[in-house]
């Protein structure tokens, strides 16, 4: 599929995301499946964690933001691109448009953590702040991209994106055949419904759960619903990265036809999995990408089979982790 081609009811197939694959190979990183002993001794099933805090941009989003770009045109790139982005996604784009050679101006809220904002900045992108939800960054970002004749990159509801950012379920299919349940998190629903479709397509028996922080249950809703709904917004989430008002249309749909089930997660539930990644794996995760973990611990999800947390992504710095951790943690 081409960037925002297709109909909206189209899901993306194994093809989508062998493509995929082909254009990010020697690009991304191919993270690693880590055995997290602390957690299988707990629970008494083999637990692994996907760590994409490892993966260039320090999160999930350089795949799909890198397809995307790689699919254009080179006159669409030429043009310049603008995005909108909690964080992890105007960082992707900003080192995907560094490594093409092209301009990248990205919209972020007013209340981007200081990892994210500087990171953007670092990678030499142009950088806008606006309001605190999705819709606000949106229609600030489309604003300049009419104004200067930008090409828009959108952050998770397009096909390209969705097969991107389903490579990292490709490689776990690929890595753990015999992957009994993996858990995802979902913020727009990018990341959620690429590697919830490329792990019912290669391994159709596994169990794929969603996590969602408690305070921000879009997809949640919308099940209920049985169709996209926007939610209040919650800007004091700690796990900024999903904290979209609502699920992307095509994300919706991806995640209807194949995720399992959904599940939320309470803030107070983060700092405690952030602790035991950095004190038992070596691994520094923001609380978005430590959600999957937290969802084991606290008893959210009980795993059958072998187990894959997505740790979708680790920008936060030192005081970010000193002001959620300080000197509490897992039991020894």
């Amino acid at each position: 599929m081409s960037p925002a081609s297709g109909p909206a009811s189209a899901l993306v197939t194994l093809d989508d995301l062998r493509r995929a694959q082909r254009l990010l190979a020697g690009v991304a990183v191919r993270t690693p499946l880590l055995g997290f002993d602390a957690v299988s001794e707990r629970l008494g099933v083999p637990v692994f964690v996907k760590p994409e805090m490892l993966q260039r941009g320090g999160a999930f989003k350089f795949r799909g933001a890198y397809s995307y770009l790689a699919s254009l045109t080179p006159e669409a790139r030429a043009k310049g691109v603008v995005t909108a982005s909690s964080g992890n996604h105007g960082q992707a784009v900003a080192l995907a448009a560094k490594l093409f050679g092209v301009p990248a101006t990205i919209v972020m809220p007013t209340t981007v953590p200081r990892a994210k904002k500087d990171g953007a900045v670092r990678l030499g992108a142009r950088c806008f702040y606006a309001g605190v939800t999705t819709a606000e960054r949106a229609a600030k970002a489309q604003e300049i991209q009419q104004a200067e004749g930008l090409t828009f990159v959108p952050p998770f509801d397009d096909p390209t994106i969705i097969a991107g950012q389903g490579t990292l379920g490709v490689e776990i299919a690929e890595d753990l055949p015999e992957v009994g349940t993996v858990l995802v998190p979902i913020g727009g629903g990018g990341l959620s419904s690429g590697v919830a479709a490329a792990v019912k397509l290669l391994a159709p028996r596994a169990r794929v759960v969603g996590v969602e922080p408690e305070g921000s249950p879009k997809y949640s809703k919308a099940r209920a619903a049985h169709e996209p709904v926007t939610i209040p917004a919650n800007p004091e989430g700690l796990a900024d990265g999903l904290l979209a008002v609502r699920i992307g249309t095509r994300n919706f749909q991806h995640l209807e036809h194949f995720l399992d089930d959904v599940v939320t997660v309470p803030d107070g539930s983060l700092p405690c999995a952030m602790q035991l990644l950095l004190d038992r794996m070596k691994l520094v995760a923001e609380p978005s990408g430590a959600i999957t973990v937290a969802a084991l611990l606290d008893g959210t999800v009980t795993p059958t089979g072998a187990t894959v947390c997505v740790l979708s992504g680790g920008n936060i710095e030192w005081d970010g982790l000193r002001s959620l951790i300080g000197d509490g943690g897992f039991g020894s």
